[in-house]
């Protein structure tokens, strides 16, 4: 069972760490994959669909009230839906600021589209997944509203059991498929792709048919999911996620939603699509924070958190947590650290008013731990370090010397400290000015 901060900090890190999609091995088991940083609103995935011949609702994207209004007669469709533009699920069953119930509104009348404009964009919408007081919406999604007369679910993501892309697809769709996997294993299918050879048609007319469509349709289908591997390959994707992906009464395959996460190590070759990211909801620290390379969640707790590696931030939160404290933060420096982003990570630190002690707690293993005792010091002497402080360094370069650098460099001189879990509570940390902690 994990402690309660580690439940809360997984929670948050959610975003950062981890992206909870399933993966079949076999036909029955779920698994974690990684999760990566970049962010695209709904319309900016659409878009790309769009340009690589993925079939999706015509749309046009609205930045005021008289632009959704005249998107709607532009669109000229039997049914239109509106839909607030912002990273968050759960938009239907929200509420703006301005009285507004819902971000996702159906309409036959492109007069009620501008009316329903004027009441979202400029306010900020609540949903489960936003803050208490929301989320801005600055952009509004105006579409043309299909029929769907059944719903499937489609998707493509990595696979390190398979070393490569893996199609995973149900015939339930437009539910969670985290559910279907769990209660009807054997309404999920998997079709894992040679990454060199590319997807076969074979497979995927097989995906197709497994996903319950049939004749002319079953073509189409075959159709929309060699375009999608194809626009997974092509944008560097680590997973593109279609759900639902349904039939008209019409007679069309329609990708009617779609989540693409893309891999972070493919910017210097992605530079169109990472220029995308909207970093506007994230907290403004957090932006600063990833200016530097940092990875920077806020919690409500009043001891701050340096740490390097993702695992050993939250099994120090954890050993705060379980010793009285309470984390103000998650801030991983990550492997490649320098003695500037140390720097700026305690200029972040400090600049939270809820903190009133500071831990350190790294193991130098990538990290040079000679490199984050100079940081230290120099943002001792520049920042005039006013909460109490404490250091554990282990690993390279963790000699005394580290210690005494930072010692001699900030007059400090406090004796050694061992043990670092009997040391971390609130009442220890305020005690002293600098301690060291030695493994």
């Amino acid at each position: 069972m994990a402690y309660p901060v580690a439940a809360q900090a997984g929670k948050l890190l959610r975003a950062l760490v981890l992206r909870p999609r399933f993966l079949v091995a076999g036909s029955q088991a779920v698994q974690l994959t990684s999760r990566r940083w970049l962010n695209l609103q709904e319309y900016q995935s659409k878009k790309l669909m769009s340009d690589n011949g993925v079939r999706v609702q015509r749309f046009f994207v609205a930045d005021t009230a008289n632009e959704a209004l005249e998107a709607a007669k532009r669109l000229n469709a039997k049914e239109i839906v509106l839909k607030a533009q912002i990273l968050a699920g759960g938009r239907g069953k929200g509420v703006f600021n301005s009285g507004l119930k819902g971000g996702v509104h159906l309409t036959k009348d492109p007069n009620v589209v501008g009316q329903l404009a004027k009441q979202m964009i400029g306010y900020n919408l609540a949903t489960k997944q936003t803050p208490k007081e929301g989320v801005k919406v600055n952009k509004v999604m105006v579409a043309e509203a299909l029929d769907i007369s059944r719903e499937t679910y489609l998707a493509i993501l990595m696979d390190r059991s398979c070393n490569g892309p893996v199609l995973v697809g149900s015939p339930q769709g437009g539910v969670d498929i985290e559910e279907v996997a769990a209660s009807n294993p054997e309404l999920i299918f998997k079709e894992q792709i040679d990454i060199f050879e590319g997807i076969k048609d074979s497979q995927a007319q097989r995906m197709a048919e497994n996903l319950g469509f049939v004749g002319p349709l079953k073509s189409q289908a075959a159709d929309q999911i060699t375009k999608l591997y194809n626009l997974f390959l092509k944008i560097d994707a680590t997973q593109v996620e279609v759900n639902p992906f349904g039939e008209t009464p019409e007679g069309q395959v329609v990708c009617f939603d779609a989540k693409i996460n893309f891999d972070d190590n493919a910017e210097f070759r992605q530079k169109d699509i990472f220029a995308m990211d909207d970093k506007s909801e994230n907290e403004p620290i957090e932006n600063e924070a990833a200016k530097y390379d940092l990875k920077y969640i806020g919690l409500d707790g009043n001891i701050a958190c340096f740490v390097n590696g993702a695992g050993l931030a939250m099994a120090t939160c954890d050993i705060i947590f379980l010793n009285g404290g309470k984390p103000a933060n998650f801030l991983d420096l990550g492997g490649g650290v320098k003695e500037a982003q140390v720097y700026q990570a305690f200029k972040l630190l400090t600049a939270d008013p809820k903190v009133e002690a500071i831990l350190v707690n790294i193991f130098g293993g990538i990290v040079n731990c000679a490199i984050i005792a100079n940081g230290i010091t120099k943002a001792c002497r520049e920042l005039e370090l006013k909460v109490p402080l404490v250091v554990r360094l282990e690993g390279t370069f963790m000699e005394k010397k580290s210690y005494m650098h930072i010692r001699q460099e900030t007059g400090n001189s406090n004796g050694n400290i061992t043990g670092i879990q009997e040391n971390v509570t609130h009442q220890n940390l305020s005690k002293c000015a600098i301690s060291i902690f030695l493994s």
